[in-house]
């Protein structure tokens, strides 16, 4: 009978003991994962997800500016492009724009660029809350060597912020049209109302020359004023296809 008793209160302390391993253990991160990439290639990015274990994404048209004097002097200077928005886990995203490297020849000058933003919760998501906060590796491998910047104006003012960054060691951009949910609703970034004729900037950069570029984009645009504009940064980290 003793025995018994000491072989249940063995197996009860086996079980409690497992169970906080599961809770020490850490849940694996989730990032977002961008990519960019010419018109038309942004359902093969969604399939190169797929086979990574990713169920899908988002694709959102938009426009590269490339920073080439003959190309703007010959007005081809600007051209469309596909955004690639994926949510995933760390692993299966490491693998997937591995796989979009290779495929799509990342490469080659001007074949796309890819990158990761960490995310710390997801909300609306079979993922749940499996997000955790990203851990602070900074100062190690590629985490925060590059950052994206967002700037958010009045349509037509997207190009004075390119020529802005560009002129401060940037390396192009690319513009999406913002739009509104209806012609007499708004929404909101931050205090700052995206209605219709609006356009969202992203700018991939060094980290060492962002503030550089952002100074000069506040400088042209004049985007402290009120109702002028918002500019944001973000860390990013695991960059593909810049040269």
């Amino acid at each position: 009978m003793e025995n018994h008793k000491n072989a249940k209160k063995e197996k009860d302390i086996e079980k409690q003991d497992d169970l906080k391993g599961e809770q020490d253990t850490p849940k694996e991160a989730f990032k977002l994962h961008v990519v960019i990439v010419h018109h038309g290639l942004g359902s093969k990015v969604i399939q190169l997800a797929k086979q990574c274990g990713i169920p899908g994404g988002t694709v959102i048209l938009g426009k590269g500016t490339a920073p080439n004097r003959l190309l703007k002097f010959l007005a081809l200077a600007d051209y469309r492009k596909e955004i690639v928005l994926v949510l995933g886990k760390q692993s299966h995203g490491e693998l997937f724009l591995r796989k979009v490297t290779e495929k799509l020849k990342f490469k080659k000058p001007n074949s796309g660029i890819a990158f990761s933003i960490p995310v710390n919760q997801i909300i609306g998501s079979k993922y749940g809350a499996d997000a955790r906060p990203r851990e602070n590796t900074s100062g190690g491998g590629k985490m925060d060597m590059y950052q994206s910047i967002f700037v958010i104006v009045d349509r037509g003012n997207a190009k004075e912020v390119v020529d802005a960054a560009n002129d401060s060691g940037a390396k192009g951009a690319t513009v999406v049209n913002a739009r509104g949910s209806g012609i007499h609703e708004t929404s909101k970034l931050f205090a700052f109302e995206i209605e219709p004729e609006k356009e969202i900037v992203m700018i991939l950069v060094k980290q060492d020359i962002t503030e550089k570029v952002t100074k000069a984009i506040k400088e042209q645009s004049s985007i402290d004023e009120a109702g002028k504009g918002i500019m944001f940064v973000q860390p990013v980290d695991e960059v593909y296809g810049i040269q």
